[in-house]
């Protein structure tokens, strides 16, 4: 039942995260309540980077992705590690230029960014400005002579890989809002606008299959058709980009059932398809960007829970309420995402019931997992979701005017608030 090795069971019984007992931290800092260990974070981020750096002959960049998990100590602990970020907003890369994160090691996304956002990004000198369409391409070349300033970018590409996951997640097949389109023929015409631009600096490419990938295949794929084009580049227009991103999307275990390859070790094979595929068409081998986002966070974290009303209707369903829900995460409620659930007080117990886990707001789809199996189950016994790290916090909302949960950090035995639990106060804050 423990997804991840950071887990365990105490002489109590007791779920416990890198060796402290979650049952004090729900005491400590009441529920609900994000959980996350930093050890397994760093963990995640050093492999990635060592993989990078071993199947990469020219060397390249681990950024992290900021829409998994967004807040300062994140930032602190991704830029400690010598990681860069994406941002696909300017809230994002504030609260990444609050952190400490270098600018230069920041990666501007978005298919829709306004000339204000591109102001904003060219005024602080963010890294690299991953262009989507011919709009924002020349827009970004408005601003910049406007400004004075060259902006060096990369080119999202779709290369239409399909990598078989959920339709919601799916952004590398042709029908798909991001980027320019491989088929048609668009990226070379893209480049070619680009390059006789003379307030953009084309460096390299820019690709995302899929999230959630659990077959290589379609990320080494991805590597080589890219790495293609980049030849094609040269052949077309003389220019030989120095820099390929090839997105995240490594796929992580939710529950039992999945069974995907540590991240590194996707990693080490698409990174040796880069190198090969460049060294097999006399190109320079590209510096490599990846983007991981769920990978390294997903595992690290889990969420606490108290279970009010219990409702059993027999031969129908068995409801357990907790006092969080799609507030905090609504992954269940937008694409049925599955989660292991545990009660903390039992979790060495045999499961004795199935039921459903729902929320309290108030909206008949606020579900957050069905057909659980757990011990038996009470108004007062903790709950957690495990592999919570990912698209929880960072897709919490205010719904109902429920206050977002705090986020507290685990490392070497300690805990610290690393987010404030919200009050009443902060839900109100912007009222007039």
């Amino acid at each position: 039942m423990m997804i991840s090795g950071h887990l365990g069971v105490n002489f109590a019984g007791h779920l416990t995260v890198s060796g402290v007992d979650t049952v004090d931290i729900a005491k400590e800092y009441g529920t609900p309540l994000y959980v996350m260990d930093e050890q397994t974070i760093r963990e995640n981020l050093r492999s990635l980077k060592e993989a990078i750096d071993r199947s990469c002959k020219n060397g390249g960049r681990v950024a992290f992705a900021s829409k998994a998990c967004s807040f300062k100590e994140m930032y602190r602990i991704v830029a400690s590690e010598g990681c860069g970020t994406d941002v696909v907003s300017c809230g994002e890369m504030y609260t990444a230029m609050q952190a400490g994160m270098p600018l230069d090691r920041v990666y501007f996304h978005g298919n829709n960014k306004t000339d204000a956002d591109l102001r904003y990004a060219l005024e602080n000198g963010v890294g690299r400005i991953v262009v989507d369409n011919f709009d924002e391409l020349r827009a970004l070349e408005a601003v910049a002579a406007e400004l004075g300033k060259t902006a060096a970018i990369l080119m999202r590409v779709t290369p239409g890989i399909d990598a078989h996951t959920h339709s919601f997640i799916r952004t590398g097949q042709i029908d798909s809002k991001f980027g320019f389109t491989l088929e048609t023929g668009e990226v070379y015409e893209a480049v070619e606008t680009a390059l006789s631009l003379p307030h953009i600096d084309l460096k390299g490419l820019h690709c995302h299959v899929a999230s959630q990938i659990f077959d290589e295949e379609p990320m080494i794929h991805a590597a080589e058709v890219m790495v293609g084009v980049m030849v094609e580049i040269k052949n077309r227009f003389g220019r030989a980009l120095s820099e390929l991103n090839l997105g995240g999307g490594f796929g992580i275990a939710y529950t039992d059932e999945d069974h995907p390859k540590p991240a590194h070790e996707y990693m080490e094979l698409v990174g040796n398809a880069v190198t090969k595929t460049a060294e097999n068409n006399d190109f320079p081998t590209p510096f490599v960007i990846v983007e991981p986002g769920r990978s390294i966070v997903a595992a690290a974290g889990l969420t606490l829970y108290t279970v009010g009303g219990v409702k059993r209707i027999p031969n129908v369903r068995t409801y357990v309420s907790v006092d969080g829900g799609m507030t905090d995460n609504p992954r269940y409620a937008l694409y049925q995402a599955a989660y292991t659930a545990v009660l903390p007080e039992k979790a060495a117990a045999e499961p004795t019931e199935t039921v459903t886990i729902s929320g309290h707001c108030c909206e008949s789809g606020d579900l957050l997992q069905e057909n659980v199996p757990l011990p038996a189950v009470k108004r007062g016994d903790l709950l957690a979701f495990l592999t919570t790290g990912a698209y929880n916090y960072s897709m919490s909302s205010n719904y109902n005017r429920y206050p977002k949960p705090a986020v507290v950090m685990v490392n070497d035995g300690e805990t610290r608030v690393v987010v404030r639990r919200e009050t009443f106060e902060d839900v109100a804050r912007n009222d007039i």
